[in-house]
């Protein structure tokens, strides 16, 4: 990596960590939570699928949209069934360079906060060629994250996604609060403290209220 990326890395560790820390001191000040009714249907036609987001370019503070693909093991995930929870989602595929670079710092950030229930890690693949490819190289790198199949890039479309990989993070009340372009080292200090912040936010409000 040469000066001029690790600059622009640092820059942009800066920018997510100051966007994530943002998001929690805004609820913190009272920000009201998304009404159930905020939340965009689900296309119930029995495939994978999703709607998008209305209003154009997928932005920090938007809702995400709704999404329901299949893992490799062939069971149905929607972005809805894991609200509560804050969201990594990352866009990839097997024959991006630039995604396999940051593949292993999202292990090692899903390793981070393996025992958290609160934190999930969907990794969205984009790959045309079936699902045995993709499984092999999930696999021969002992990936242990979460790995969705979009053969027909449904997720990129409907997040507006320019280039992969693309990452967006999403907040206990489906609210996109962070979003970043390009490879980056997602293991950092910085970027683990914040998105600690972010979880637990809502957990320690809850038990001051018990």
């Amino acid at each position: 990596m040469d000066r001029e990326t690790k600059i622009l890395s640092v820059i942009a560790a800066g920018i997510l960590a100051v966007a994530i820390a943002l998001v929690v001191f805004s609820n913190r000040r009272g920000a009201a939570a998304l009404a159930p009714g905020e939340i965009p249907s689900i296309a119930d036609s029995g495939r994978v699928s999703i709607n998008p987001l209305p209003g154009g370019p997928v932005a920090a503070g938007k809702l995400a949209a709704e999404f329901k693909l299949r893992d490799l093991k062939g069971t149905t995930i929607s972005l809805s069934s894991l609200r509560g929870k804050v969201v990594f989602l990352n866009v990839w595929a097997t024959w991006c360079s630039p995604c396999r670079e940051e593949m292993p710092a999202i292990q090692t950030l899903y390793d981070e906060f393996s025992n958290d229930r609160d934190f999930v890690v969907l990794a969205v693949n984009e790959d045309t060629g079936g699902r045995t490819p993709v499984d092999a190289y999930v696999h021969g790198n002992a990936f242990k994250f979460t790995v969705l199949l979009d053969p027909q890039n449904l997720v990129g479309d409907a997040y507006d996604v320019s280039g992969i990989p693309e990452t967006f993070i999403i907040d206990r009340d489906g609210r996109i609060v962070a979003h970043h372009l390009g490879p980056y080292d997602w293991s950092k200090s910085e970027m683990r403290d914040a998105l600690r912040e972010l979880i637990d936010f809502k957990v320690k409000e809850t038990a001051k209220a018990g």
